[in-house]
């Protein structure tokens, strides 16, 4: 009855997780989620997923790493959100074809699934085509890549709140 109730459970995650489309390469969407971790949960009737222990999260190009990841579900059971905790949470997405991957860590990554927005809080950082940068909190729109960086305001006692970037002068062609 317990392995009845944990094969449910597995297929039940698995049917769920498998509208979630990250913006990045069209191919991604078209790949199958998959999950590894000590544990995992499924609250239907809250439409929540929480997964437990050395989380790793694959769909494509898109790798998602921490102590604990839950993931929340609209109505419709599209996908709202992918939260992931750890030190250091860790999100990658290869953004286009022709461009590099995309790292980032921090203590916090929310990925808004309908806003492509990630949310990093807590030693953010984005490293993108060799530029850096650093801040208590960073927000990565994924799909006009585009990347602000501040502080989260307030005593956080999280340490400097400045910013840190690090911009690489491009190359120059034909020498």
């Amino acid at each position: 009855m317990k392995f009845a109730n944990y094969y449910k459970t597995l297929l039940a995650l698995s049917l769920t997780l498998s509208s979630l489309t990250a913006t990045a390469l069209p191919s991604d969407r078209e790949q199958p989620i998959r999950i590894q971790a000590d544990t995992g949960q499924l609250d239907e009737k809250e439409r929540v997923a929480v997964y437990k222990g050395n989380v790793i999260m694959t769909q494509g190009t898109m790798i998602v790493k921490g102590n604990t990841v839950t993931i929340t579900q609209n109505p419709d059971g599209s996908i709202r959100t992918f939260t992931s905790n750890g030190g250091p949470a860790y999100f990658e997405q290869k953004p286009d074809v022709d461009k590099e991957v995309v790292k980032s860590y921090g203590q916090q990554i929310q990925y808004l699934v309908s806003q492509d927005r990630v949310v990093i809080t807590g030693n953010g950082k984005i490293i993108q085509q060799g530029n850096t940068f650093e801040g208590e909190k960073i927000v990565y729109d994924t799909k006009r890549q585009i990347i602000n960086a501040g502080s989260l305001g307030g005593n956080t006692g999280t340490g400097n709140k400045r910013i840190d970037m690090i911009i690489q002068p491009k190359k120059e062609s034909g020498n």
